[in-house]
């Protein structure tokens, strides 16, 4: 007979609670390792220095996203990047793998390059022969920063002045050439402190476009969207401009059909105005001693099928046979 579950051990229940919450909080943080939730293949690539690429970085084939950088490790004098492929995706067992630049702003991603026949096997290492570093543009400002700072101006201007006493009887192009040295690095001692301000600022510049990475990304995209509708309207813009260039031609080819006719008419209608306003009074007065006509005519009128009037100033009409 089972014993109840209120009745058992409350010690045991808690410790065996608290081991399957630890398990699932490993499950949770490990879930990528999984078989089924993780999928996926394992991968791996030799390179001569990592080019900014990390953990979690896109993995890509021919431009379409295959999967994501895993982990990246020191291997002695390489660095072996660890990656997953989690579609279905085929490439020959001599790829190729290559770090290319993402954005602008410096986003890396690892781009697999297929060549050969069959598939490549899981877990195996694509070796340093067939992988390719990008070149770091701020890694190399950046030690030319610090080169710049190591650099005694004052030392190499004067240096510069000694090599050009010694050389006083050197031909004149020569002497010129060492004398613009000369003056060249006596302005850039005299500017030591504004170009190393400069180089130091680059990091500041890098880092704040590299936090402003997805509005730039984004303003890229609406620029695209928009060049795109643009490009889709292009056919109408172009249809409208052709038919306005048709209209106004048979405008033109109107007006001039329609010049000996319109000519005459116009003239006409010149004099008619002419006269209109030559008699603008008496029109307005004929205007003006019809109004009251007019409204005792519709008085008139306005009591229904017959109506009744009376003429003044008329003598009586005599009777007939009187």
């Amino acid at each position: 007979m089972s014993t109840p579950f209120r009745e058992r051990n409350p010690v045991k229940i808690g410790a065996i609670s608290i081991a399957v919450m630890l398990a699932l909080l490993v499950a949770a943080f490990k879930a990528g390792d999984l078989p089924l939730i993780g999928g996926g293949d394992t991968y791996h690539a030799d390179f001569a220095e990592a080019g900014g690429l990390q953990a979690n970085d896109e993995v890509r084939i021919a431009g379409v996203r295959v999967g994501k950088v895993t982990g990246i490790d020191l291997d002695g004098d390489k660095v072996k990047v660890t990656f997953k492929v989690d579609t279905p995706s085929h490439f020959g067992s001599e790829s190729g793998a290559q770090i290319k630049v993402k954005t602008l702003l410096g986003s890396m991603y690892l781009a697999l390059l297929p060549k050969g026949s069959g598939q490549l096997e899981k877990d195996a290492t694509i070796p340093v022969s067939r992988t390719q570093s990008p070149y770091d543009i701020v890694q190399a400002f950046s030690g030319l920063a610090n080169r710049a700072e190591r650099i005694d101006t004052d030392r190499l201007a004067k240096s510069i002045d000694t090599v050009a006493d010694l050389t006083k009887d050197t031909p004149a192009a020569f002497q010129g050439t060492l004398r613009g040295l000369s003056r060249l690095s006596q302005t850039v001692a005299s500017r030591n402190e504004q170009i190393n301000d400069l180089l130091k600022n680059l990091d500041t510049v890098s880092g704040t476009l590299a936090d402003r990475d997805q509005d730039i990304v984004s303003l890229m995209h609406d620029s695209d969207t928009l060049l795109r509708a643009l490009v889709s309207r292009r056919a109408a813009v172009h249809r409208l401009l052709v038919s306005t260039s048709k209209f106004s031609t048979e405008l033109t080819l109107l007006v001039q059909q329609s010049r000996a006719d319109l000519k005459p008419a116009l003239n006409n209608l010149q004099g008619v105005v002419n006269l209109l306003l030559k008699n603008q009074n008496n029109l307005d007065e004929s205007l003006r001693l019809m109004a009251p006509f007019y409204r005792v005519f519709a008085n008139t009128l306005g009591d229904g099928p017959w109506f009744d009037t009376w003429i003044s100033n008329l003598p009586p009409i005599p009777p007939v046979g009187g």
